[in-house]
């Protein structure tokens, strides 16, 4: 989904306070509203080609194609976000990681520009009118209620992305309807191109989602809690096939989840919300026991278990606000 004036990525339940910071080479404050920053990229391993097209626009200084920048927001005097901020850059995989409640949703809709924050700003290529954000920005959303019965196809799905922020119908011309093909063929949804989107499986809706918000060729790609209710192995093909077109072609991918470890192997950054607060910055500099004993303002324990990370709140504390490990079961 192209995002444009108007567009309203509502779809989760808000609460929790505010966001603390992290990011860039070294550690510059924590705790309190504030956000804590923490930078340094972790590559994970590309499988398979991916060869979506898009505009050549990744800058040669390496400058971010989005900054968060102090962002705060409040509903009816509650503070859901405080002081939030990071940065994305071209070929990042940036994991958005907090348990329902946390103020992820928010956050989305402050980067989409349909949220006004109270204060801060967000900048998509140096620009905070998110009037000037046009196409730059593809957006999947949490929910979309396909029905089985509308018969419109997954390429045709696909194909309205492509000129989506503008009204009306129009003629796709040829160069357009070869896009379209493209970018089936790069989500590998070409066998079932033809298919009633409703009468797909939740995997494969995603890929056309994600072909849908490829095909104007944005430079920032926003997932909202994409792999919920997948299988694990749909999980794990469309964590891959995000890596890829991260990776192959410096889209910045920018993916909400309650849960981190699918995210592993391919996450360069994470910000982590809880309590109001974020810390942002690679998964080693961000997830261990005295970076989120601060953030939940309570001691937790970081344990890493054959490949997985788990935090695990001390007995006796509230665990509500730790997302869910469904692995993991704490007495």
């Amino acid at each position: 989904m192209t995002v444009g004036e108007g567009t309203d990525p509502a779809v989760e339940r808000v609460g929790g306070p505010a966001v603390e910071r992290v990011g860039g080479p070294s550690v510059e404050r924590m705790g309190g509203p504030a956000v804590e920053r923490v930078g340094g990229p972790a590559t994970g391993p590309a499988t398979g080609p991916v060869t979506v097209r898009r505009p050549d626009a990744t800058p040669a200084d390496g400058s971010p194609v989005l900054e968060v920048d102090g962002v705060s927001v409040a509903f009816g005097g509650r503070t859901v976000l405080d002081d939030v901020s990071f940065e994305v850059r071209h070929g990042e995989f940036t994991g958005l990681i907090g348990s329902n409640g946390v103020g992820k949703t928010t956050l989305l809709r402050v980067i989409l520009g349909t949220q006004r924050p109270a204060s801060g700003e967000v900048r998509l290529r140096g620009a905070s009118d998110p009037r000037q954000r046009g196409t730059g920005i593809g957006y999947v959303p949490q929910k979309v209620l396909l029905d089985p019965d509308v018969p419109i196809r997954a390429r045709d799905l696909v194909a309205l992305g492509i000129d989506a922020h503008r009204f009306g119908l129009r003629r796709r011309t040829r160069a357009q309807a070869d896009l379209v093909e493209q970018v089936l063929h790069d989500v590998d949804a070409t066998r079932f191109a033809d298919h009633r989107v409703g009468s797909l499986s939740g995997g494969e809706q995603q890929r056309v989602l994600i072909a849908h918000a490829l095909v104007s060729r944005p430079e920032l790609l926003i997932l909202d809690e994409p792999l919920a209710n997948l299988d694990p192995g749909s999980v794990q093909e469309i964590v891959a096939l995000l890596h890829r077109v991260a990776t192959d072609h410096g889209v910045a991918i920018l993916l909400s989840a309650h849960e981190m470890n699918a995210l592993l192997p391919v996450m360069d950054r994470i910000v982590y919300l809880t309590n109001g607060r974020a810390a942002s910055g690679t998964t080693d500099e961000v997830v261990r026991s005295d970076v989120l004993s601060r953030l939940y303002g309570h001691h937790v324990d970081v344990l890493r278990l054959h490949g997985r990370v788990l935090v695990v709140a001390e007995p006796g504390q509230d665990r509500d606000d730790i997302p869910d490990h469904p692995t993991l079961t704490v007495n």
